[in-house]
């Protein structure tokens, strides 16, 4: 079963960084706001039927879930909003890979104090040298994507 959510982990991966390519291109014409809300839209419409065919849960218990709780929704359209703005200055790769960074910052943070109700996993010399070569792999693809940028202005 582990295996099995990491091959799905991957495809939602792979699928995130074509979204953020794909949105990062619409955005020169529509808008980064406009892209960020078509794809939330549309989003919201296909969970919609997938609720409705496929849903096991009850949608009102968000009426009953705390306010902390709901600001993930927030966080998520902030995630994507930011992403569709940085993917047109410096690509799709330093995008992803400062998002990642970022989550791991914060996943890191968050496993150490068990933060949300969260499995508690201290920080540990393995996890911080993870981080920094994070840093350090965002550092190189950042600075590969400005020499080929300068190289080809066009």
């Amino acid at each position: 079963m582990g295996l099995l959510m990491i091959l799905f982990t991957l495809i939602g991966g792979i699928t995130l960084s074509a979204q953020s390519s794909i949105n990062g291109t619409f955005s020169r014409k529509a808008g980064t706001i406009e892209t960020t809300f078509l794809t939330f839209l549309t989003g919201t419409m296909f969970l919609t039927i997938f609720i409705l065919f496929f849903g096991s849960g009850n949608v009102l218990a968000l009426f009953e879930a705390p306010r902390w709780q709901l600001s993930a929704a927030f966080l998520g359209t902030m995630y994507l909003l930011l992403t569709v703005m940085a993917v047109p200055k410096i690509g799709v790769i330093a995008t992803t890979i400062a998002g990642i960074a970022g989550q791991l910052v914060i996943g890191v943070i968050i496993d150490h104090f068990g933060w949300f109700g969260s499995l508690v996993i201290p920080l540990d010399t393995k996890r911080s040298f993870a981080l920094l070569f994070m840093i350090i792999a965002l550092y190189f693809i950042y600075k590969g994507n400005r020499r080929s940028s300068e190289a080809n202005p066009g």
